[in-house]
């Protein structure tokens, strides 16, 4: 029964082939003369011969002919790439994981009943480990290259771990076994993958070795050994980013990195010992810096690539060397945090040596285009050379270096048209401002003329040259950003001012915090004075916004003055008393109706007009 479909078809076809030389054989009759029997010879007579039953390709579009039977049609398109992706991905990693998951408990059922012993344990792991490796590569003969990664991916897996198991669990093997052994694993992987040009084995490796450290902690400090093996391993896989294009490694290498750094500082670090002296500080500083020089190396030592996401050149070819002279300044701020002096050649240096490699980059690539990364590395410079000169004097100059960076940054930006440079100017412009707002507070001696007030103004300027020049600049997402810039311009301007008349009456309430009455008077003098800088500030944006003819000023304006009565209605009516009540009203009242008959004259032409005729254009009451 299964062959019957085919013979009808067979069938059908013979008959349609039948069809077409009979229509074939009419056609010729129909245009042939006419002859008497007796004058065809045999010679002349054709020879008919017997038709053949593969049929032609028009037969089905000719008269009479039948039509083939429909064929069903496999789904293709989208349909077809989910059928091949279920099946040649999803499957084959269910079916890896159900069949490690089914070896997983026969060996637990087996270690539970003790049928196999800890060596023997570690040796199915080795075993199995190495096999998986080796099969792998019989897959990868035949183009699976998919299921050959995923079979190595537990082969190497499975060799990390039994050796983890073997030092850490059953204690056969001492830890510098343990330690070859894994590196022996993870340079055989970095091998692989040079061999059979794969960045998923050199990921493989790059996992397994920075996981090496962690999973033969013994809970002691080896720093010297600790450090010297990531340093070969920082190397390695530069070394393979300058042979290959995979330049996600080297983010993976600075992640491992600084993982690795963070916990062995948290755990080990201690800033002073007992005698007062830093034992630990001069090697963990020469780590530091090997790390952060290897990482600053990646622009002069890799190839020059574009972005593939964003206009300019790579990201690991620019927030790659920002990321890691940040981490590697804060380091060491961590560790001279007391010694502001050796803190500051330390910035002076590392400005020069981004400066150095900035030229040097222009020079390695002389004929492409590098302005971009050698203007982000002047950048870099120009952030250390600004925290660099007064960090031995306040602290709040690390705030001014934020700023100052992200108006460089914005500036670079510009220039080079890198727009992901604009993201990290606005992170290091929140960051200063944060410290602004919530670190750098402390009581001022001088007014106006100090170091609080000079980082008030650096960020008001900044922000406001992003609302001036981002109108020219800043793109269509990017533009209704910009009255936050002014906004947030006028709120630190109010704070800087209030900040400035609190400090002096702060001293004046010291001087005077024996004599309750004259603080108590000092106490009225002060919200008086905070009131008239809050109305004369609204005054002034009110004639700002006027003159520039702002609506959205305006609106800033009004809001503080509306925020400023209510303060006098409220609070200045039942704490001032005398001449300070009156001043207070009367002022509020002067400012008031000064705006009330600038809009009631409607110098804006705020109004639409109305027709002369109409009456909508007079005052009610107004005859004609």
């Amino acid at each position: 029964m299964a062959g019957l479909p085919e013979e009808l078809a067979a069938l059908q076809a013979q008959v349609a082939a039948l069809t077409a030389q009979v229509y074939q054989l009419e056609r010729l009759l129909n245009e042939a003369p006419v002859v008497s029997p007796g004058s065809i010879s045999p010679s002349v007579l054709p020879i008919v011969r017997p038709p053949t039953f593969s049929p032609p390709p028009a037969a089905t579009n000719l008269p009479g002919a039948a039509a083939p039977p429909p064929r069903l049609a496999l789904p293709r398109g989208k349909e077809g790439d989910l059928e091949k992706k279920i099946g040649q991905y999803w499957l084959n990693r269910i079916g890896i994981a159900a069949m490690l998951i089914g070896v997983s408990y026969f060996l637990k059922y087996a270690f539970e009943n003790n049928w196999i012993g800890p060596a023997g344990r570690i040796a199915i792991g080795l075993i199995a480990g190495i096999a998986l490796v080796l099969w792998s590569e019989r897959f990868r003969a035949k183009n699976y290259l998919a299921f050959s990664y995923s079979l190595k991916a537990v082969g190497i897996g499975a060799l990390y771990l039994s050796l983890w198991g073997a030092f850490q669990i059953y204690h056969l093997i001492p830890s510098p076994a343990a330690f070859v052994a894994m590196i022996i694993v993870t340079a055989s992987t970095i091998a692989l993958a040079l061999s059979q040009d794969a960045e998923l084995l050199a990921s493989f490796a790059m996992i397994g070795g920075f996981a090496t450290p962690v999973l033969l902690s013994t809970g002691e400090n080896h720093e010297v050994a600790l450090f010297a093996y990531v340093a070969l391993l920082d190397i390695a896989i530069l070394t393979m980013a300058i042979v290959k294009p995979w330049r996600r490694l080297l983010w993976g290498s600075f992640a491992g990195t600084m993982a690795l750094y963070i916990g062995w500082y948290a755990s080990y670090y201690r800033t002073y010992s007992g005698d007062g002296a830093d034992s630990q500080r001069p090697l963990t500083v020469f780590f530091a810096a090997f790390f952060a020089a290897t990482f600053a190396a990646i622009p002069l030592v890799t190839r020059h690539e574009r972005s593939t996401k964003f206009s300019g050149p790579s990201i690991t070819l620019t927030l790659l060397p920002l990321l890691n002279a940040s981490v590697f300044f804060l380091q060491l701020y961590a560790m001279y945090e007391r010694e502001t002096v050796t803190l500051t050649w330390f910035a002076l240096a590392l400005g020069a040596i981004y400066l150095g490699i900035g030229a040097a980059f222009r020079k390695r690539f002389p004929g492409e285009d590098t302005s971009a990364i050698n203007l982000l590395h002047v950048a870099i410079a120009i952030a250390f050379i600004t925290i660099a000169i007064p960090l031995k004097l306040e602290a709040q100059w690390i705030t001014i270096g934020w700023l100052i960076e992200s108006a460089v940054l914005l500036w670079v930006s510009v220039r080079t048209r890198i727009n992901f440079l604009r993201y990290l100017a606005i992170a290091a412009l929140a960051l200063g401002i944060v410290r602004l707002l919530v670190y750098d507070q402390f009581i001022a001696t001088t007014p106006i003329f100090n170091a609080r007030f000079a980082t008030y103004v650096v960020a008001i300027a900044v922000l406001a040259g992003i609302a001036s020049f981002g109108r020219q600049h800043a793109s269509e997402k990017e533009k209704p950003f910009l009255p936050l810039a002014v906004v947030t311009l006028n709120l630190l301007a109010l704070i800087a001012l209030t900040w400035e008349a609190a400090d002096y009456f702060y001293q004046q309430l010291a001087v005077a915090a024996s004599y309750w009455p004259r603080s108590h008077q000092i106490s009225i003098v002060r919200s008086f004075t905070y009131s008239a800088i809050w109305l004369i500030y609204g005054a002034a944006l009110m004639a700002v916004g006027f003159r520039t003819r702002s609506a959205f000023v305006r609106w800033q304006a009004l809001i503080l003055i509306a925020f400023t009565t209510g303060k006098i209605f409220l609070y200045d009516m039942s704490q001032l008393g005398g001449s300070f009540r009156i001043l207070s009203f009367i002022a509020l009242g002067a400012v008031l109706l000064g705006i009330s008959f600038i809009y009631q004259r409607d110098w804006l032409q705020l109004t639409p007009h109305s027709p002369p005729d109409s009456p909508t254009d007079r005052p009610a009451g107004e005859s004609l």
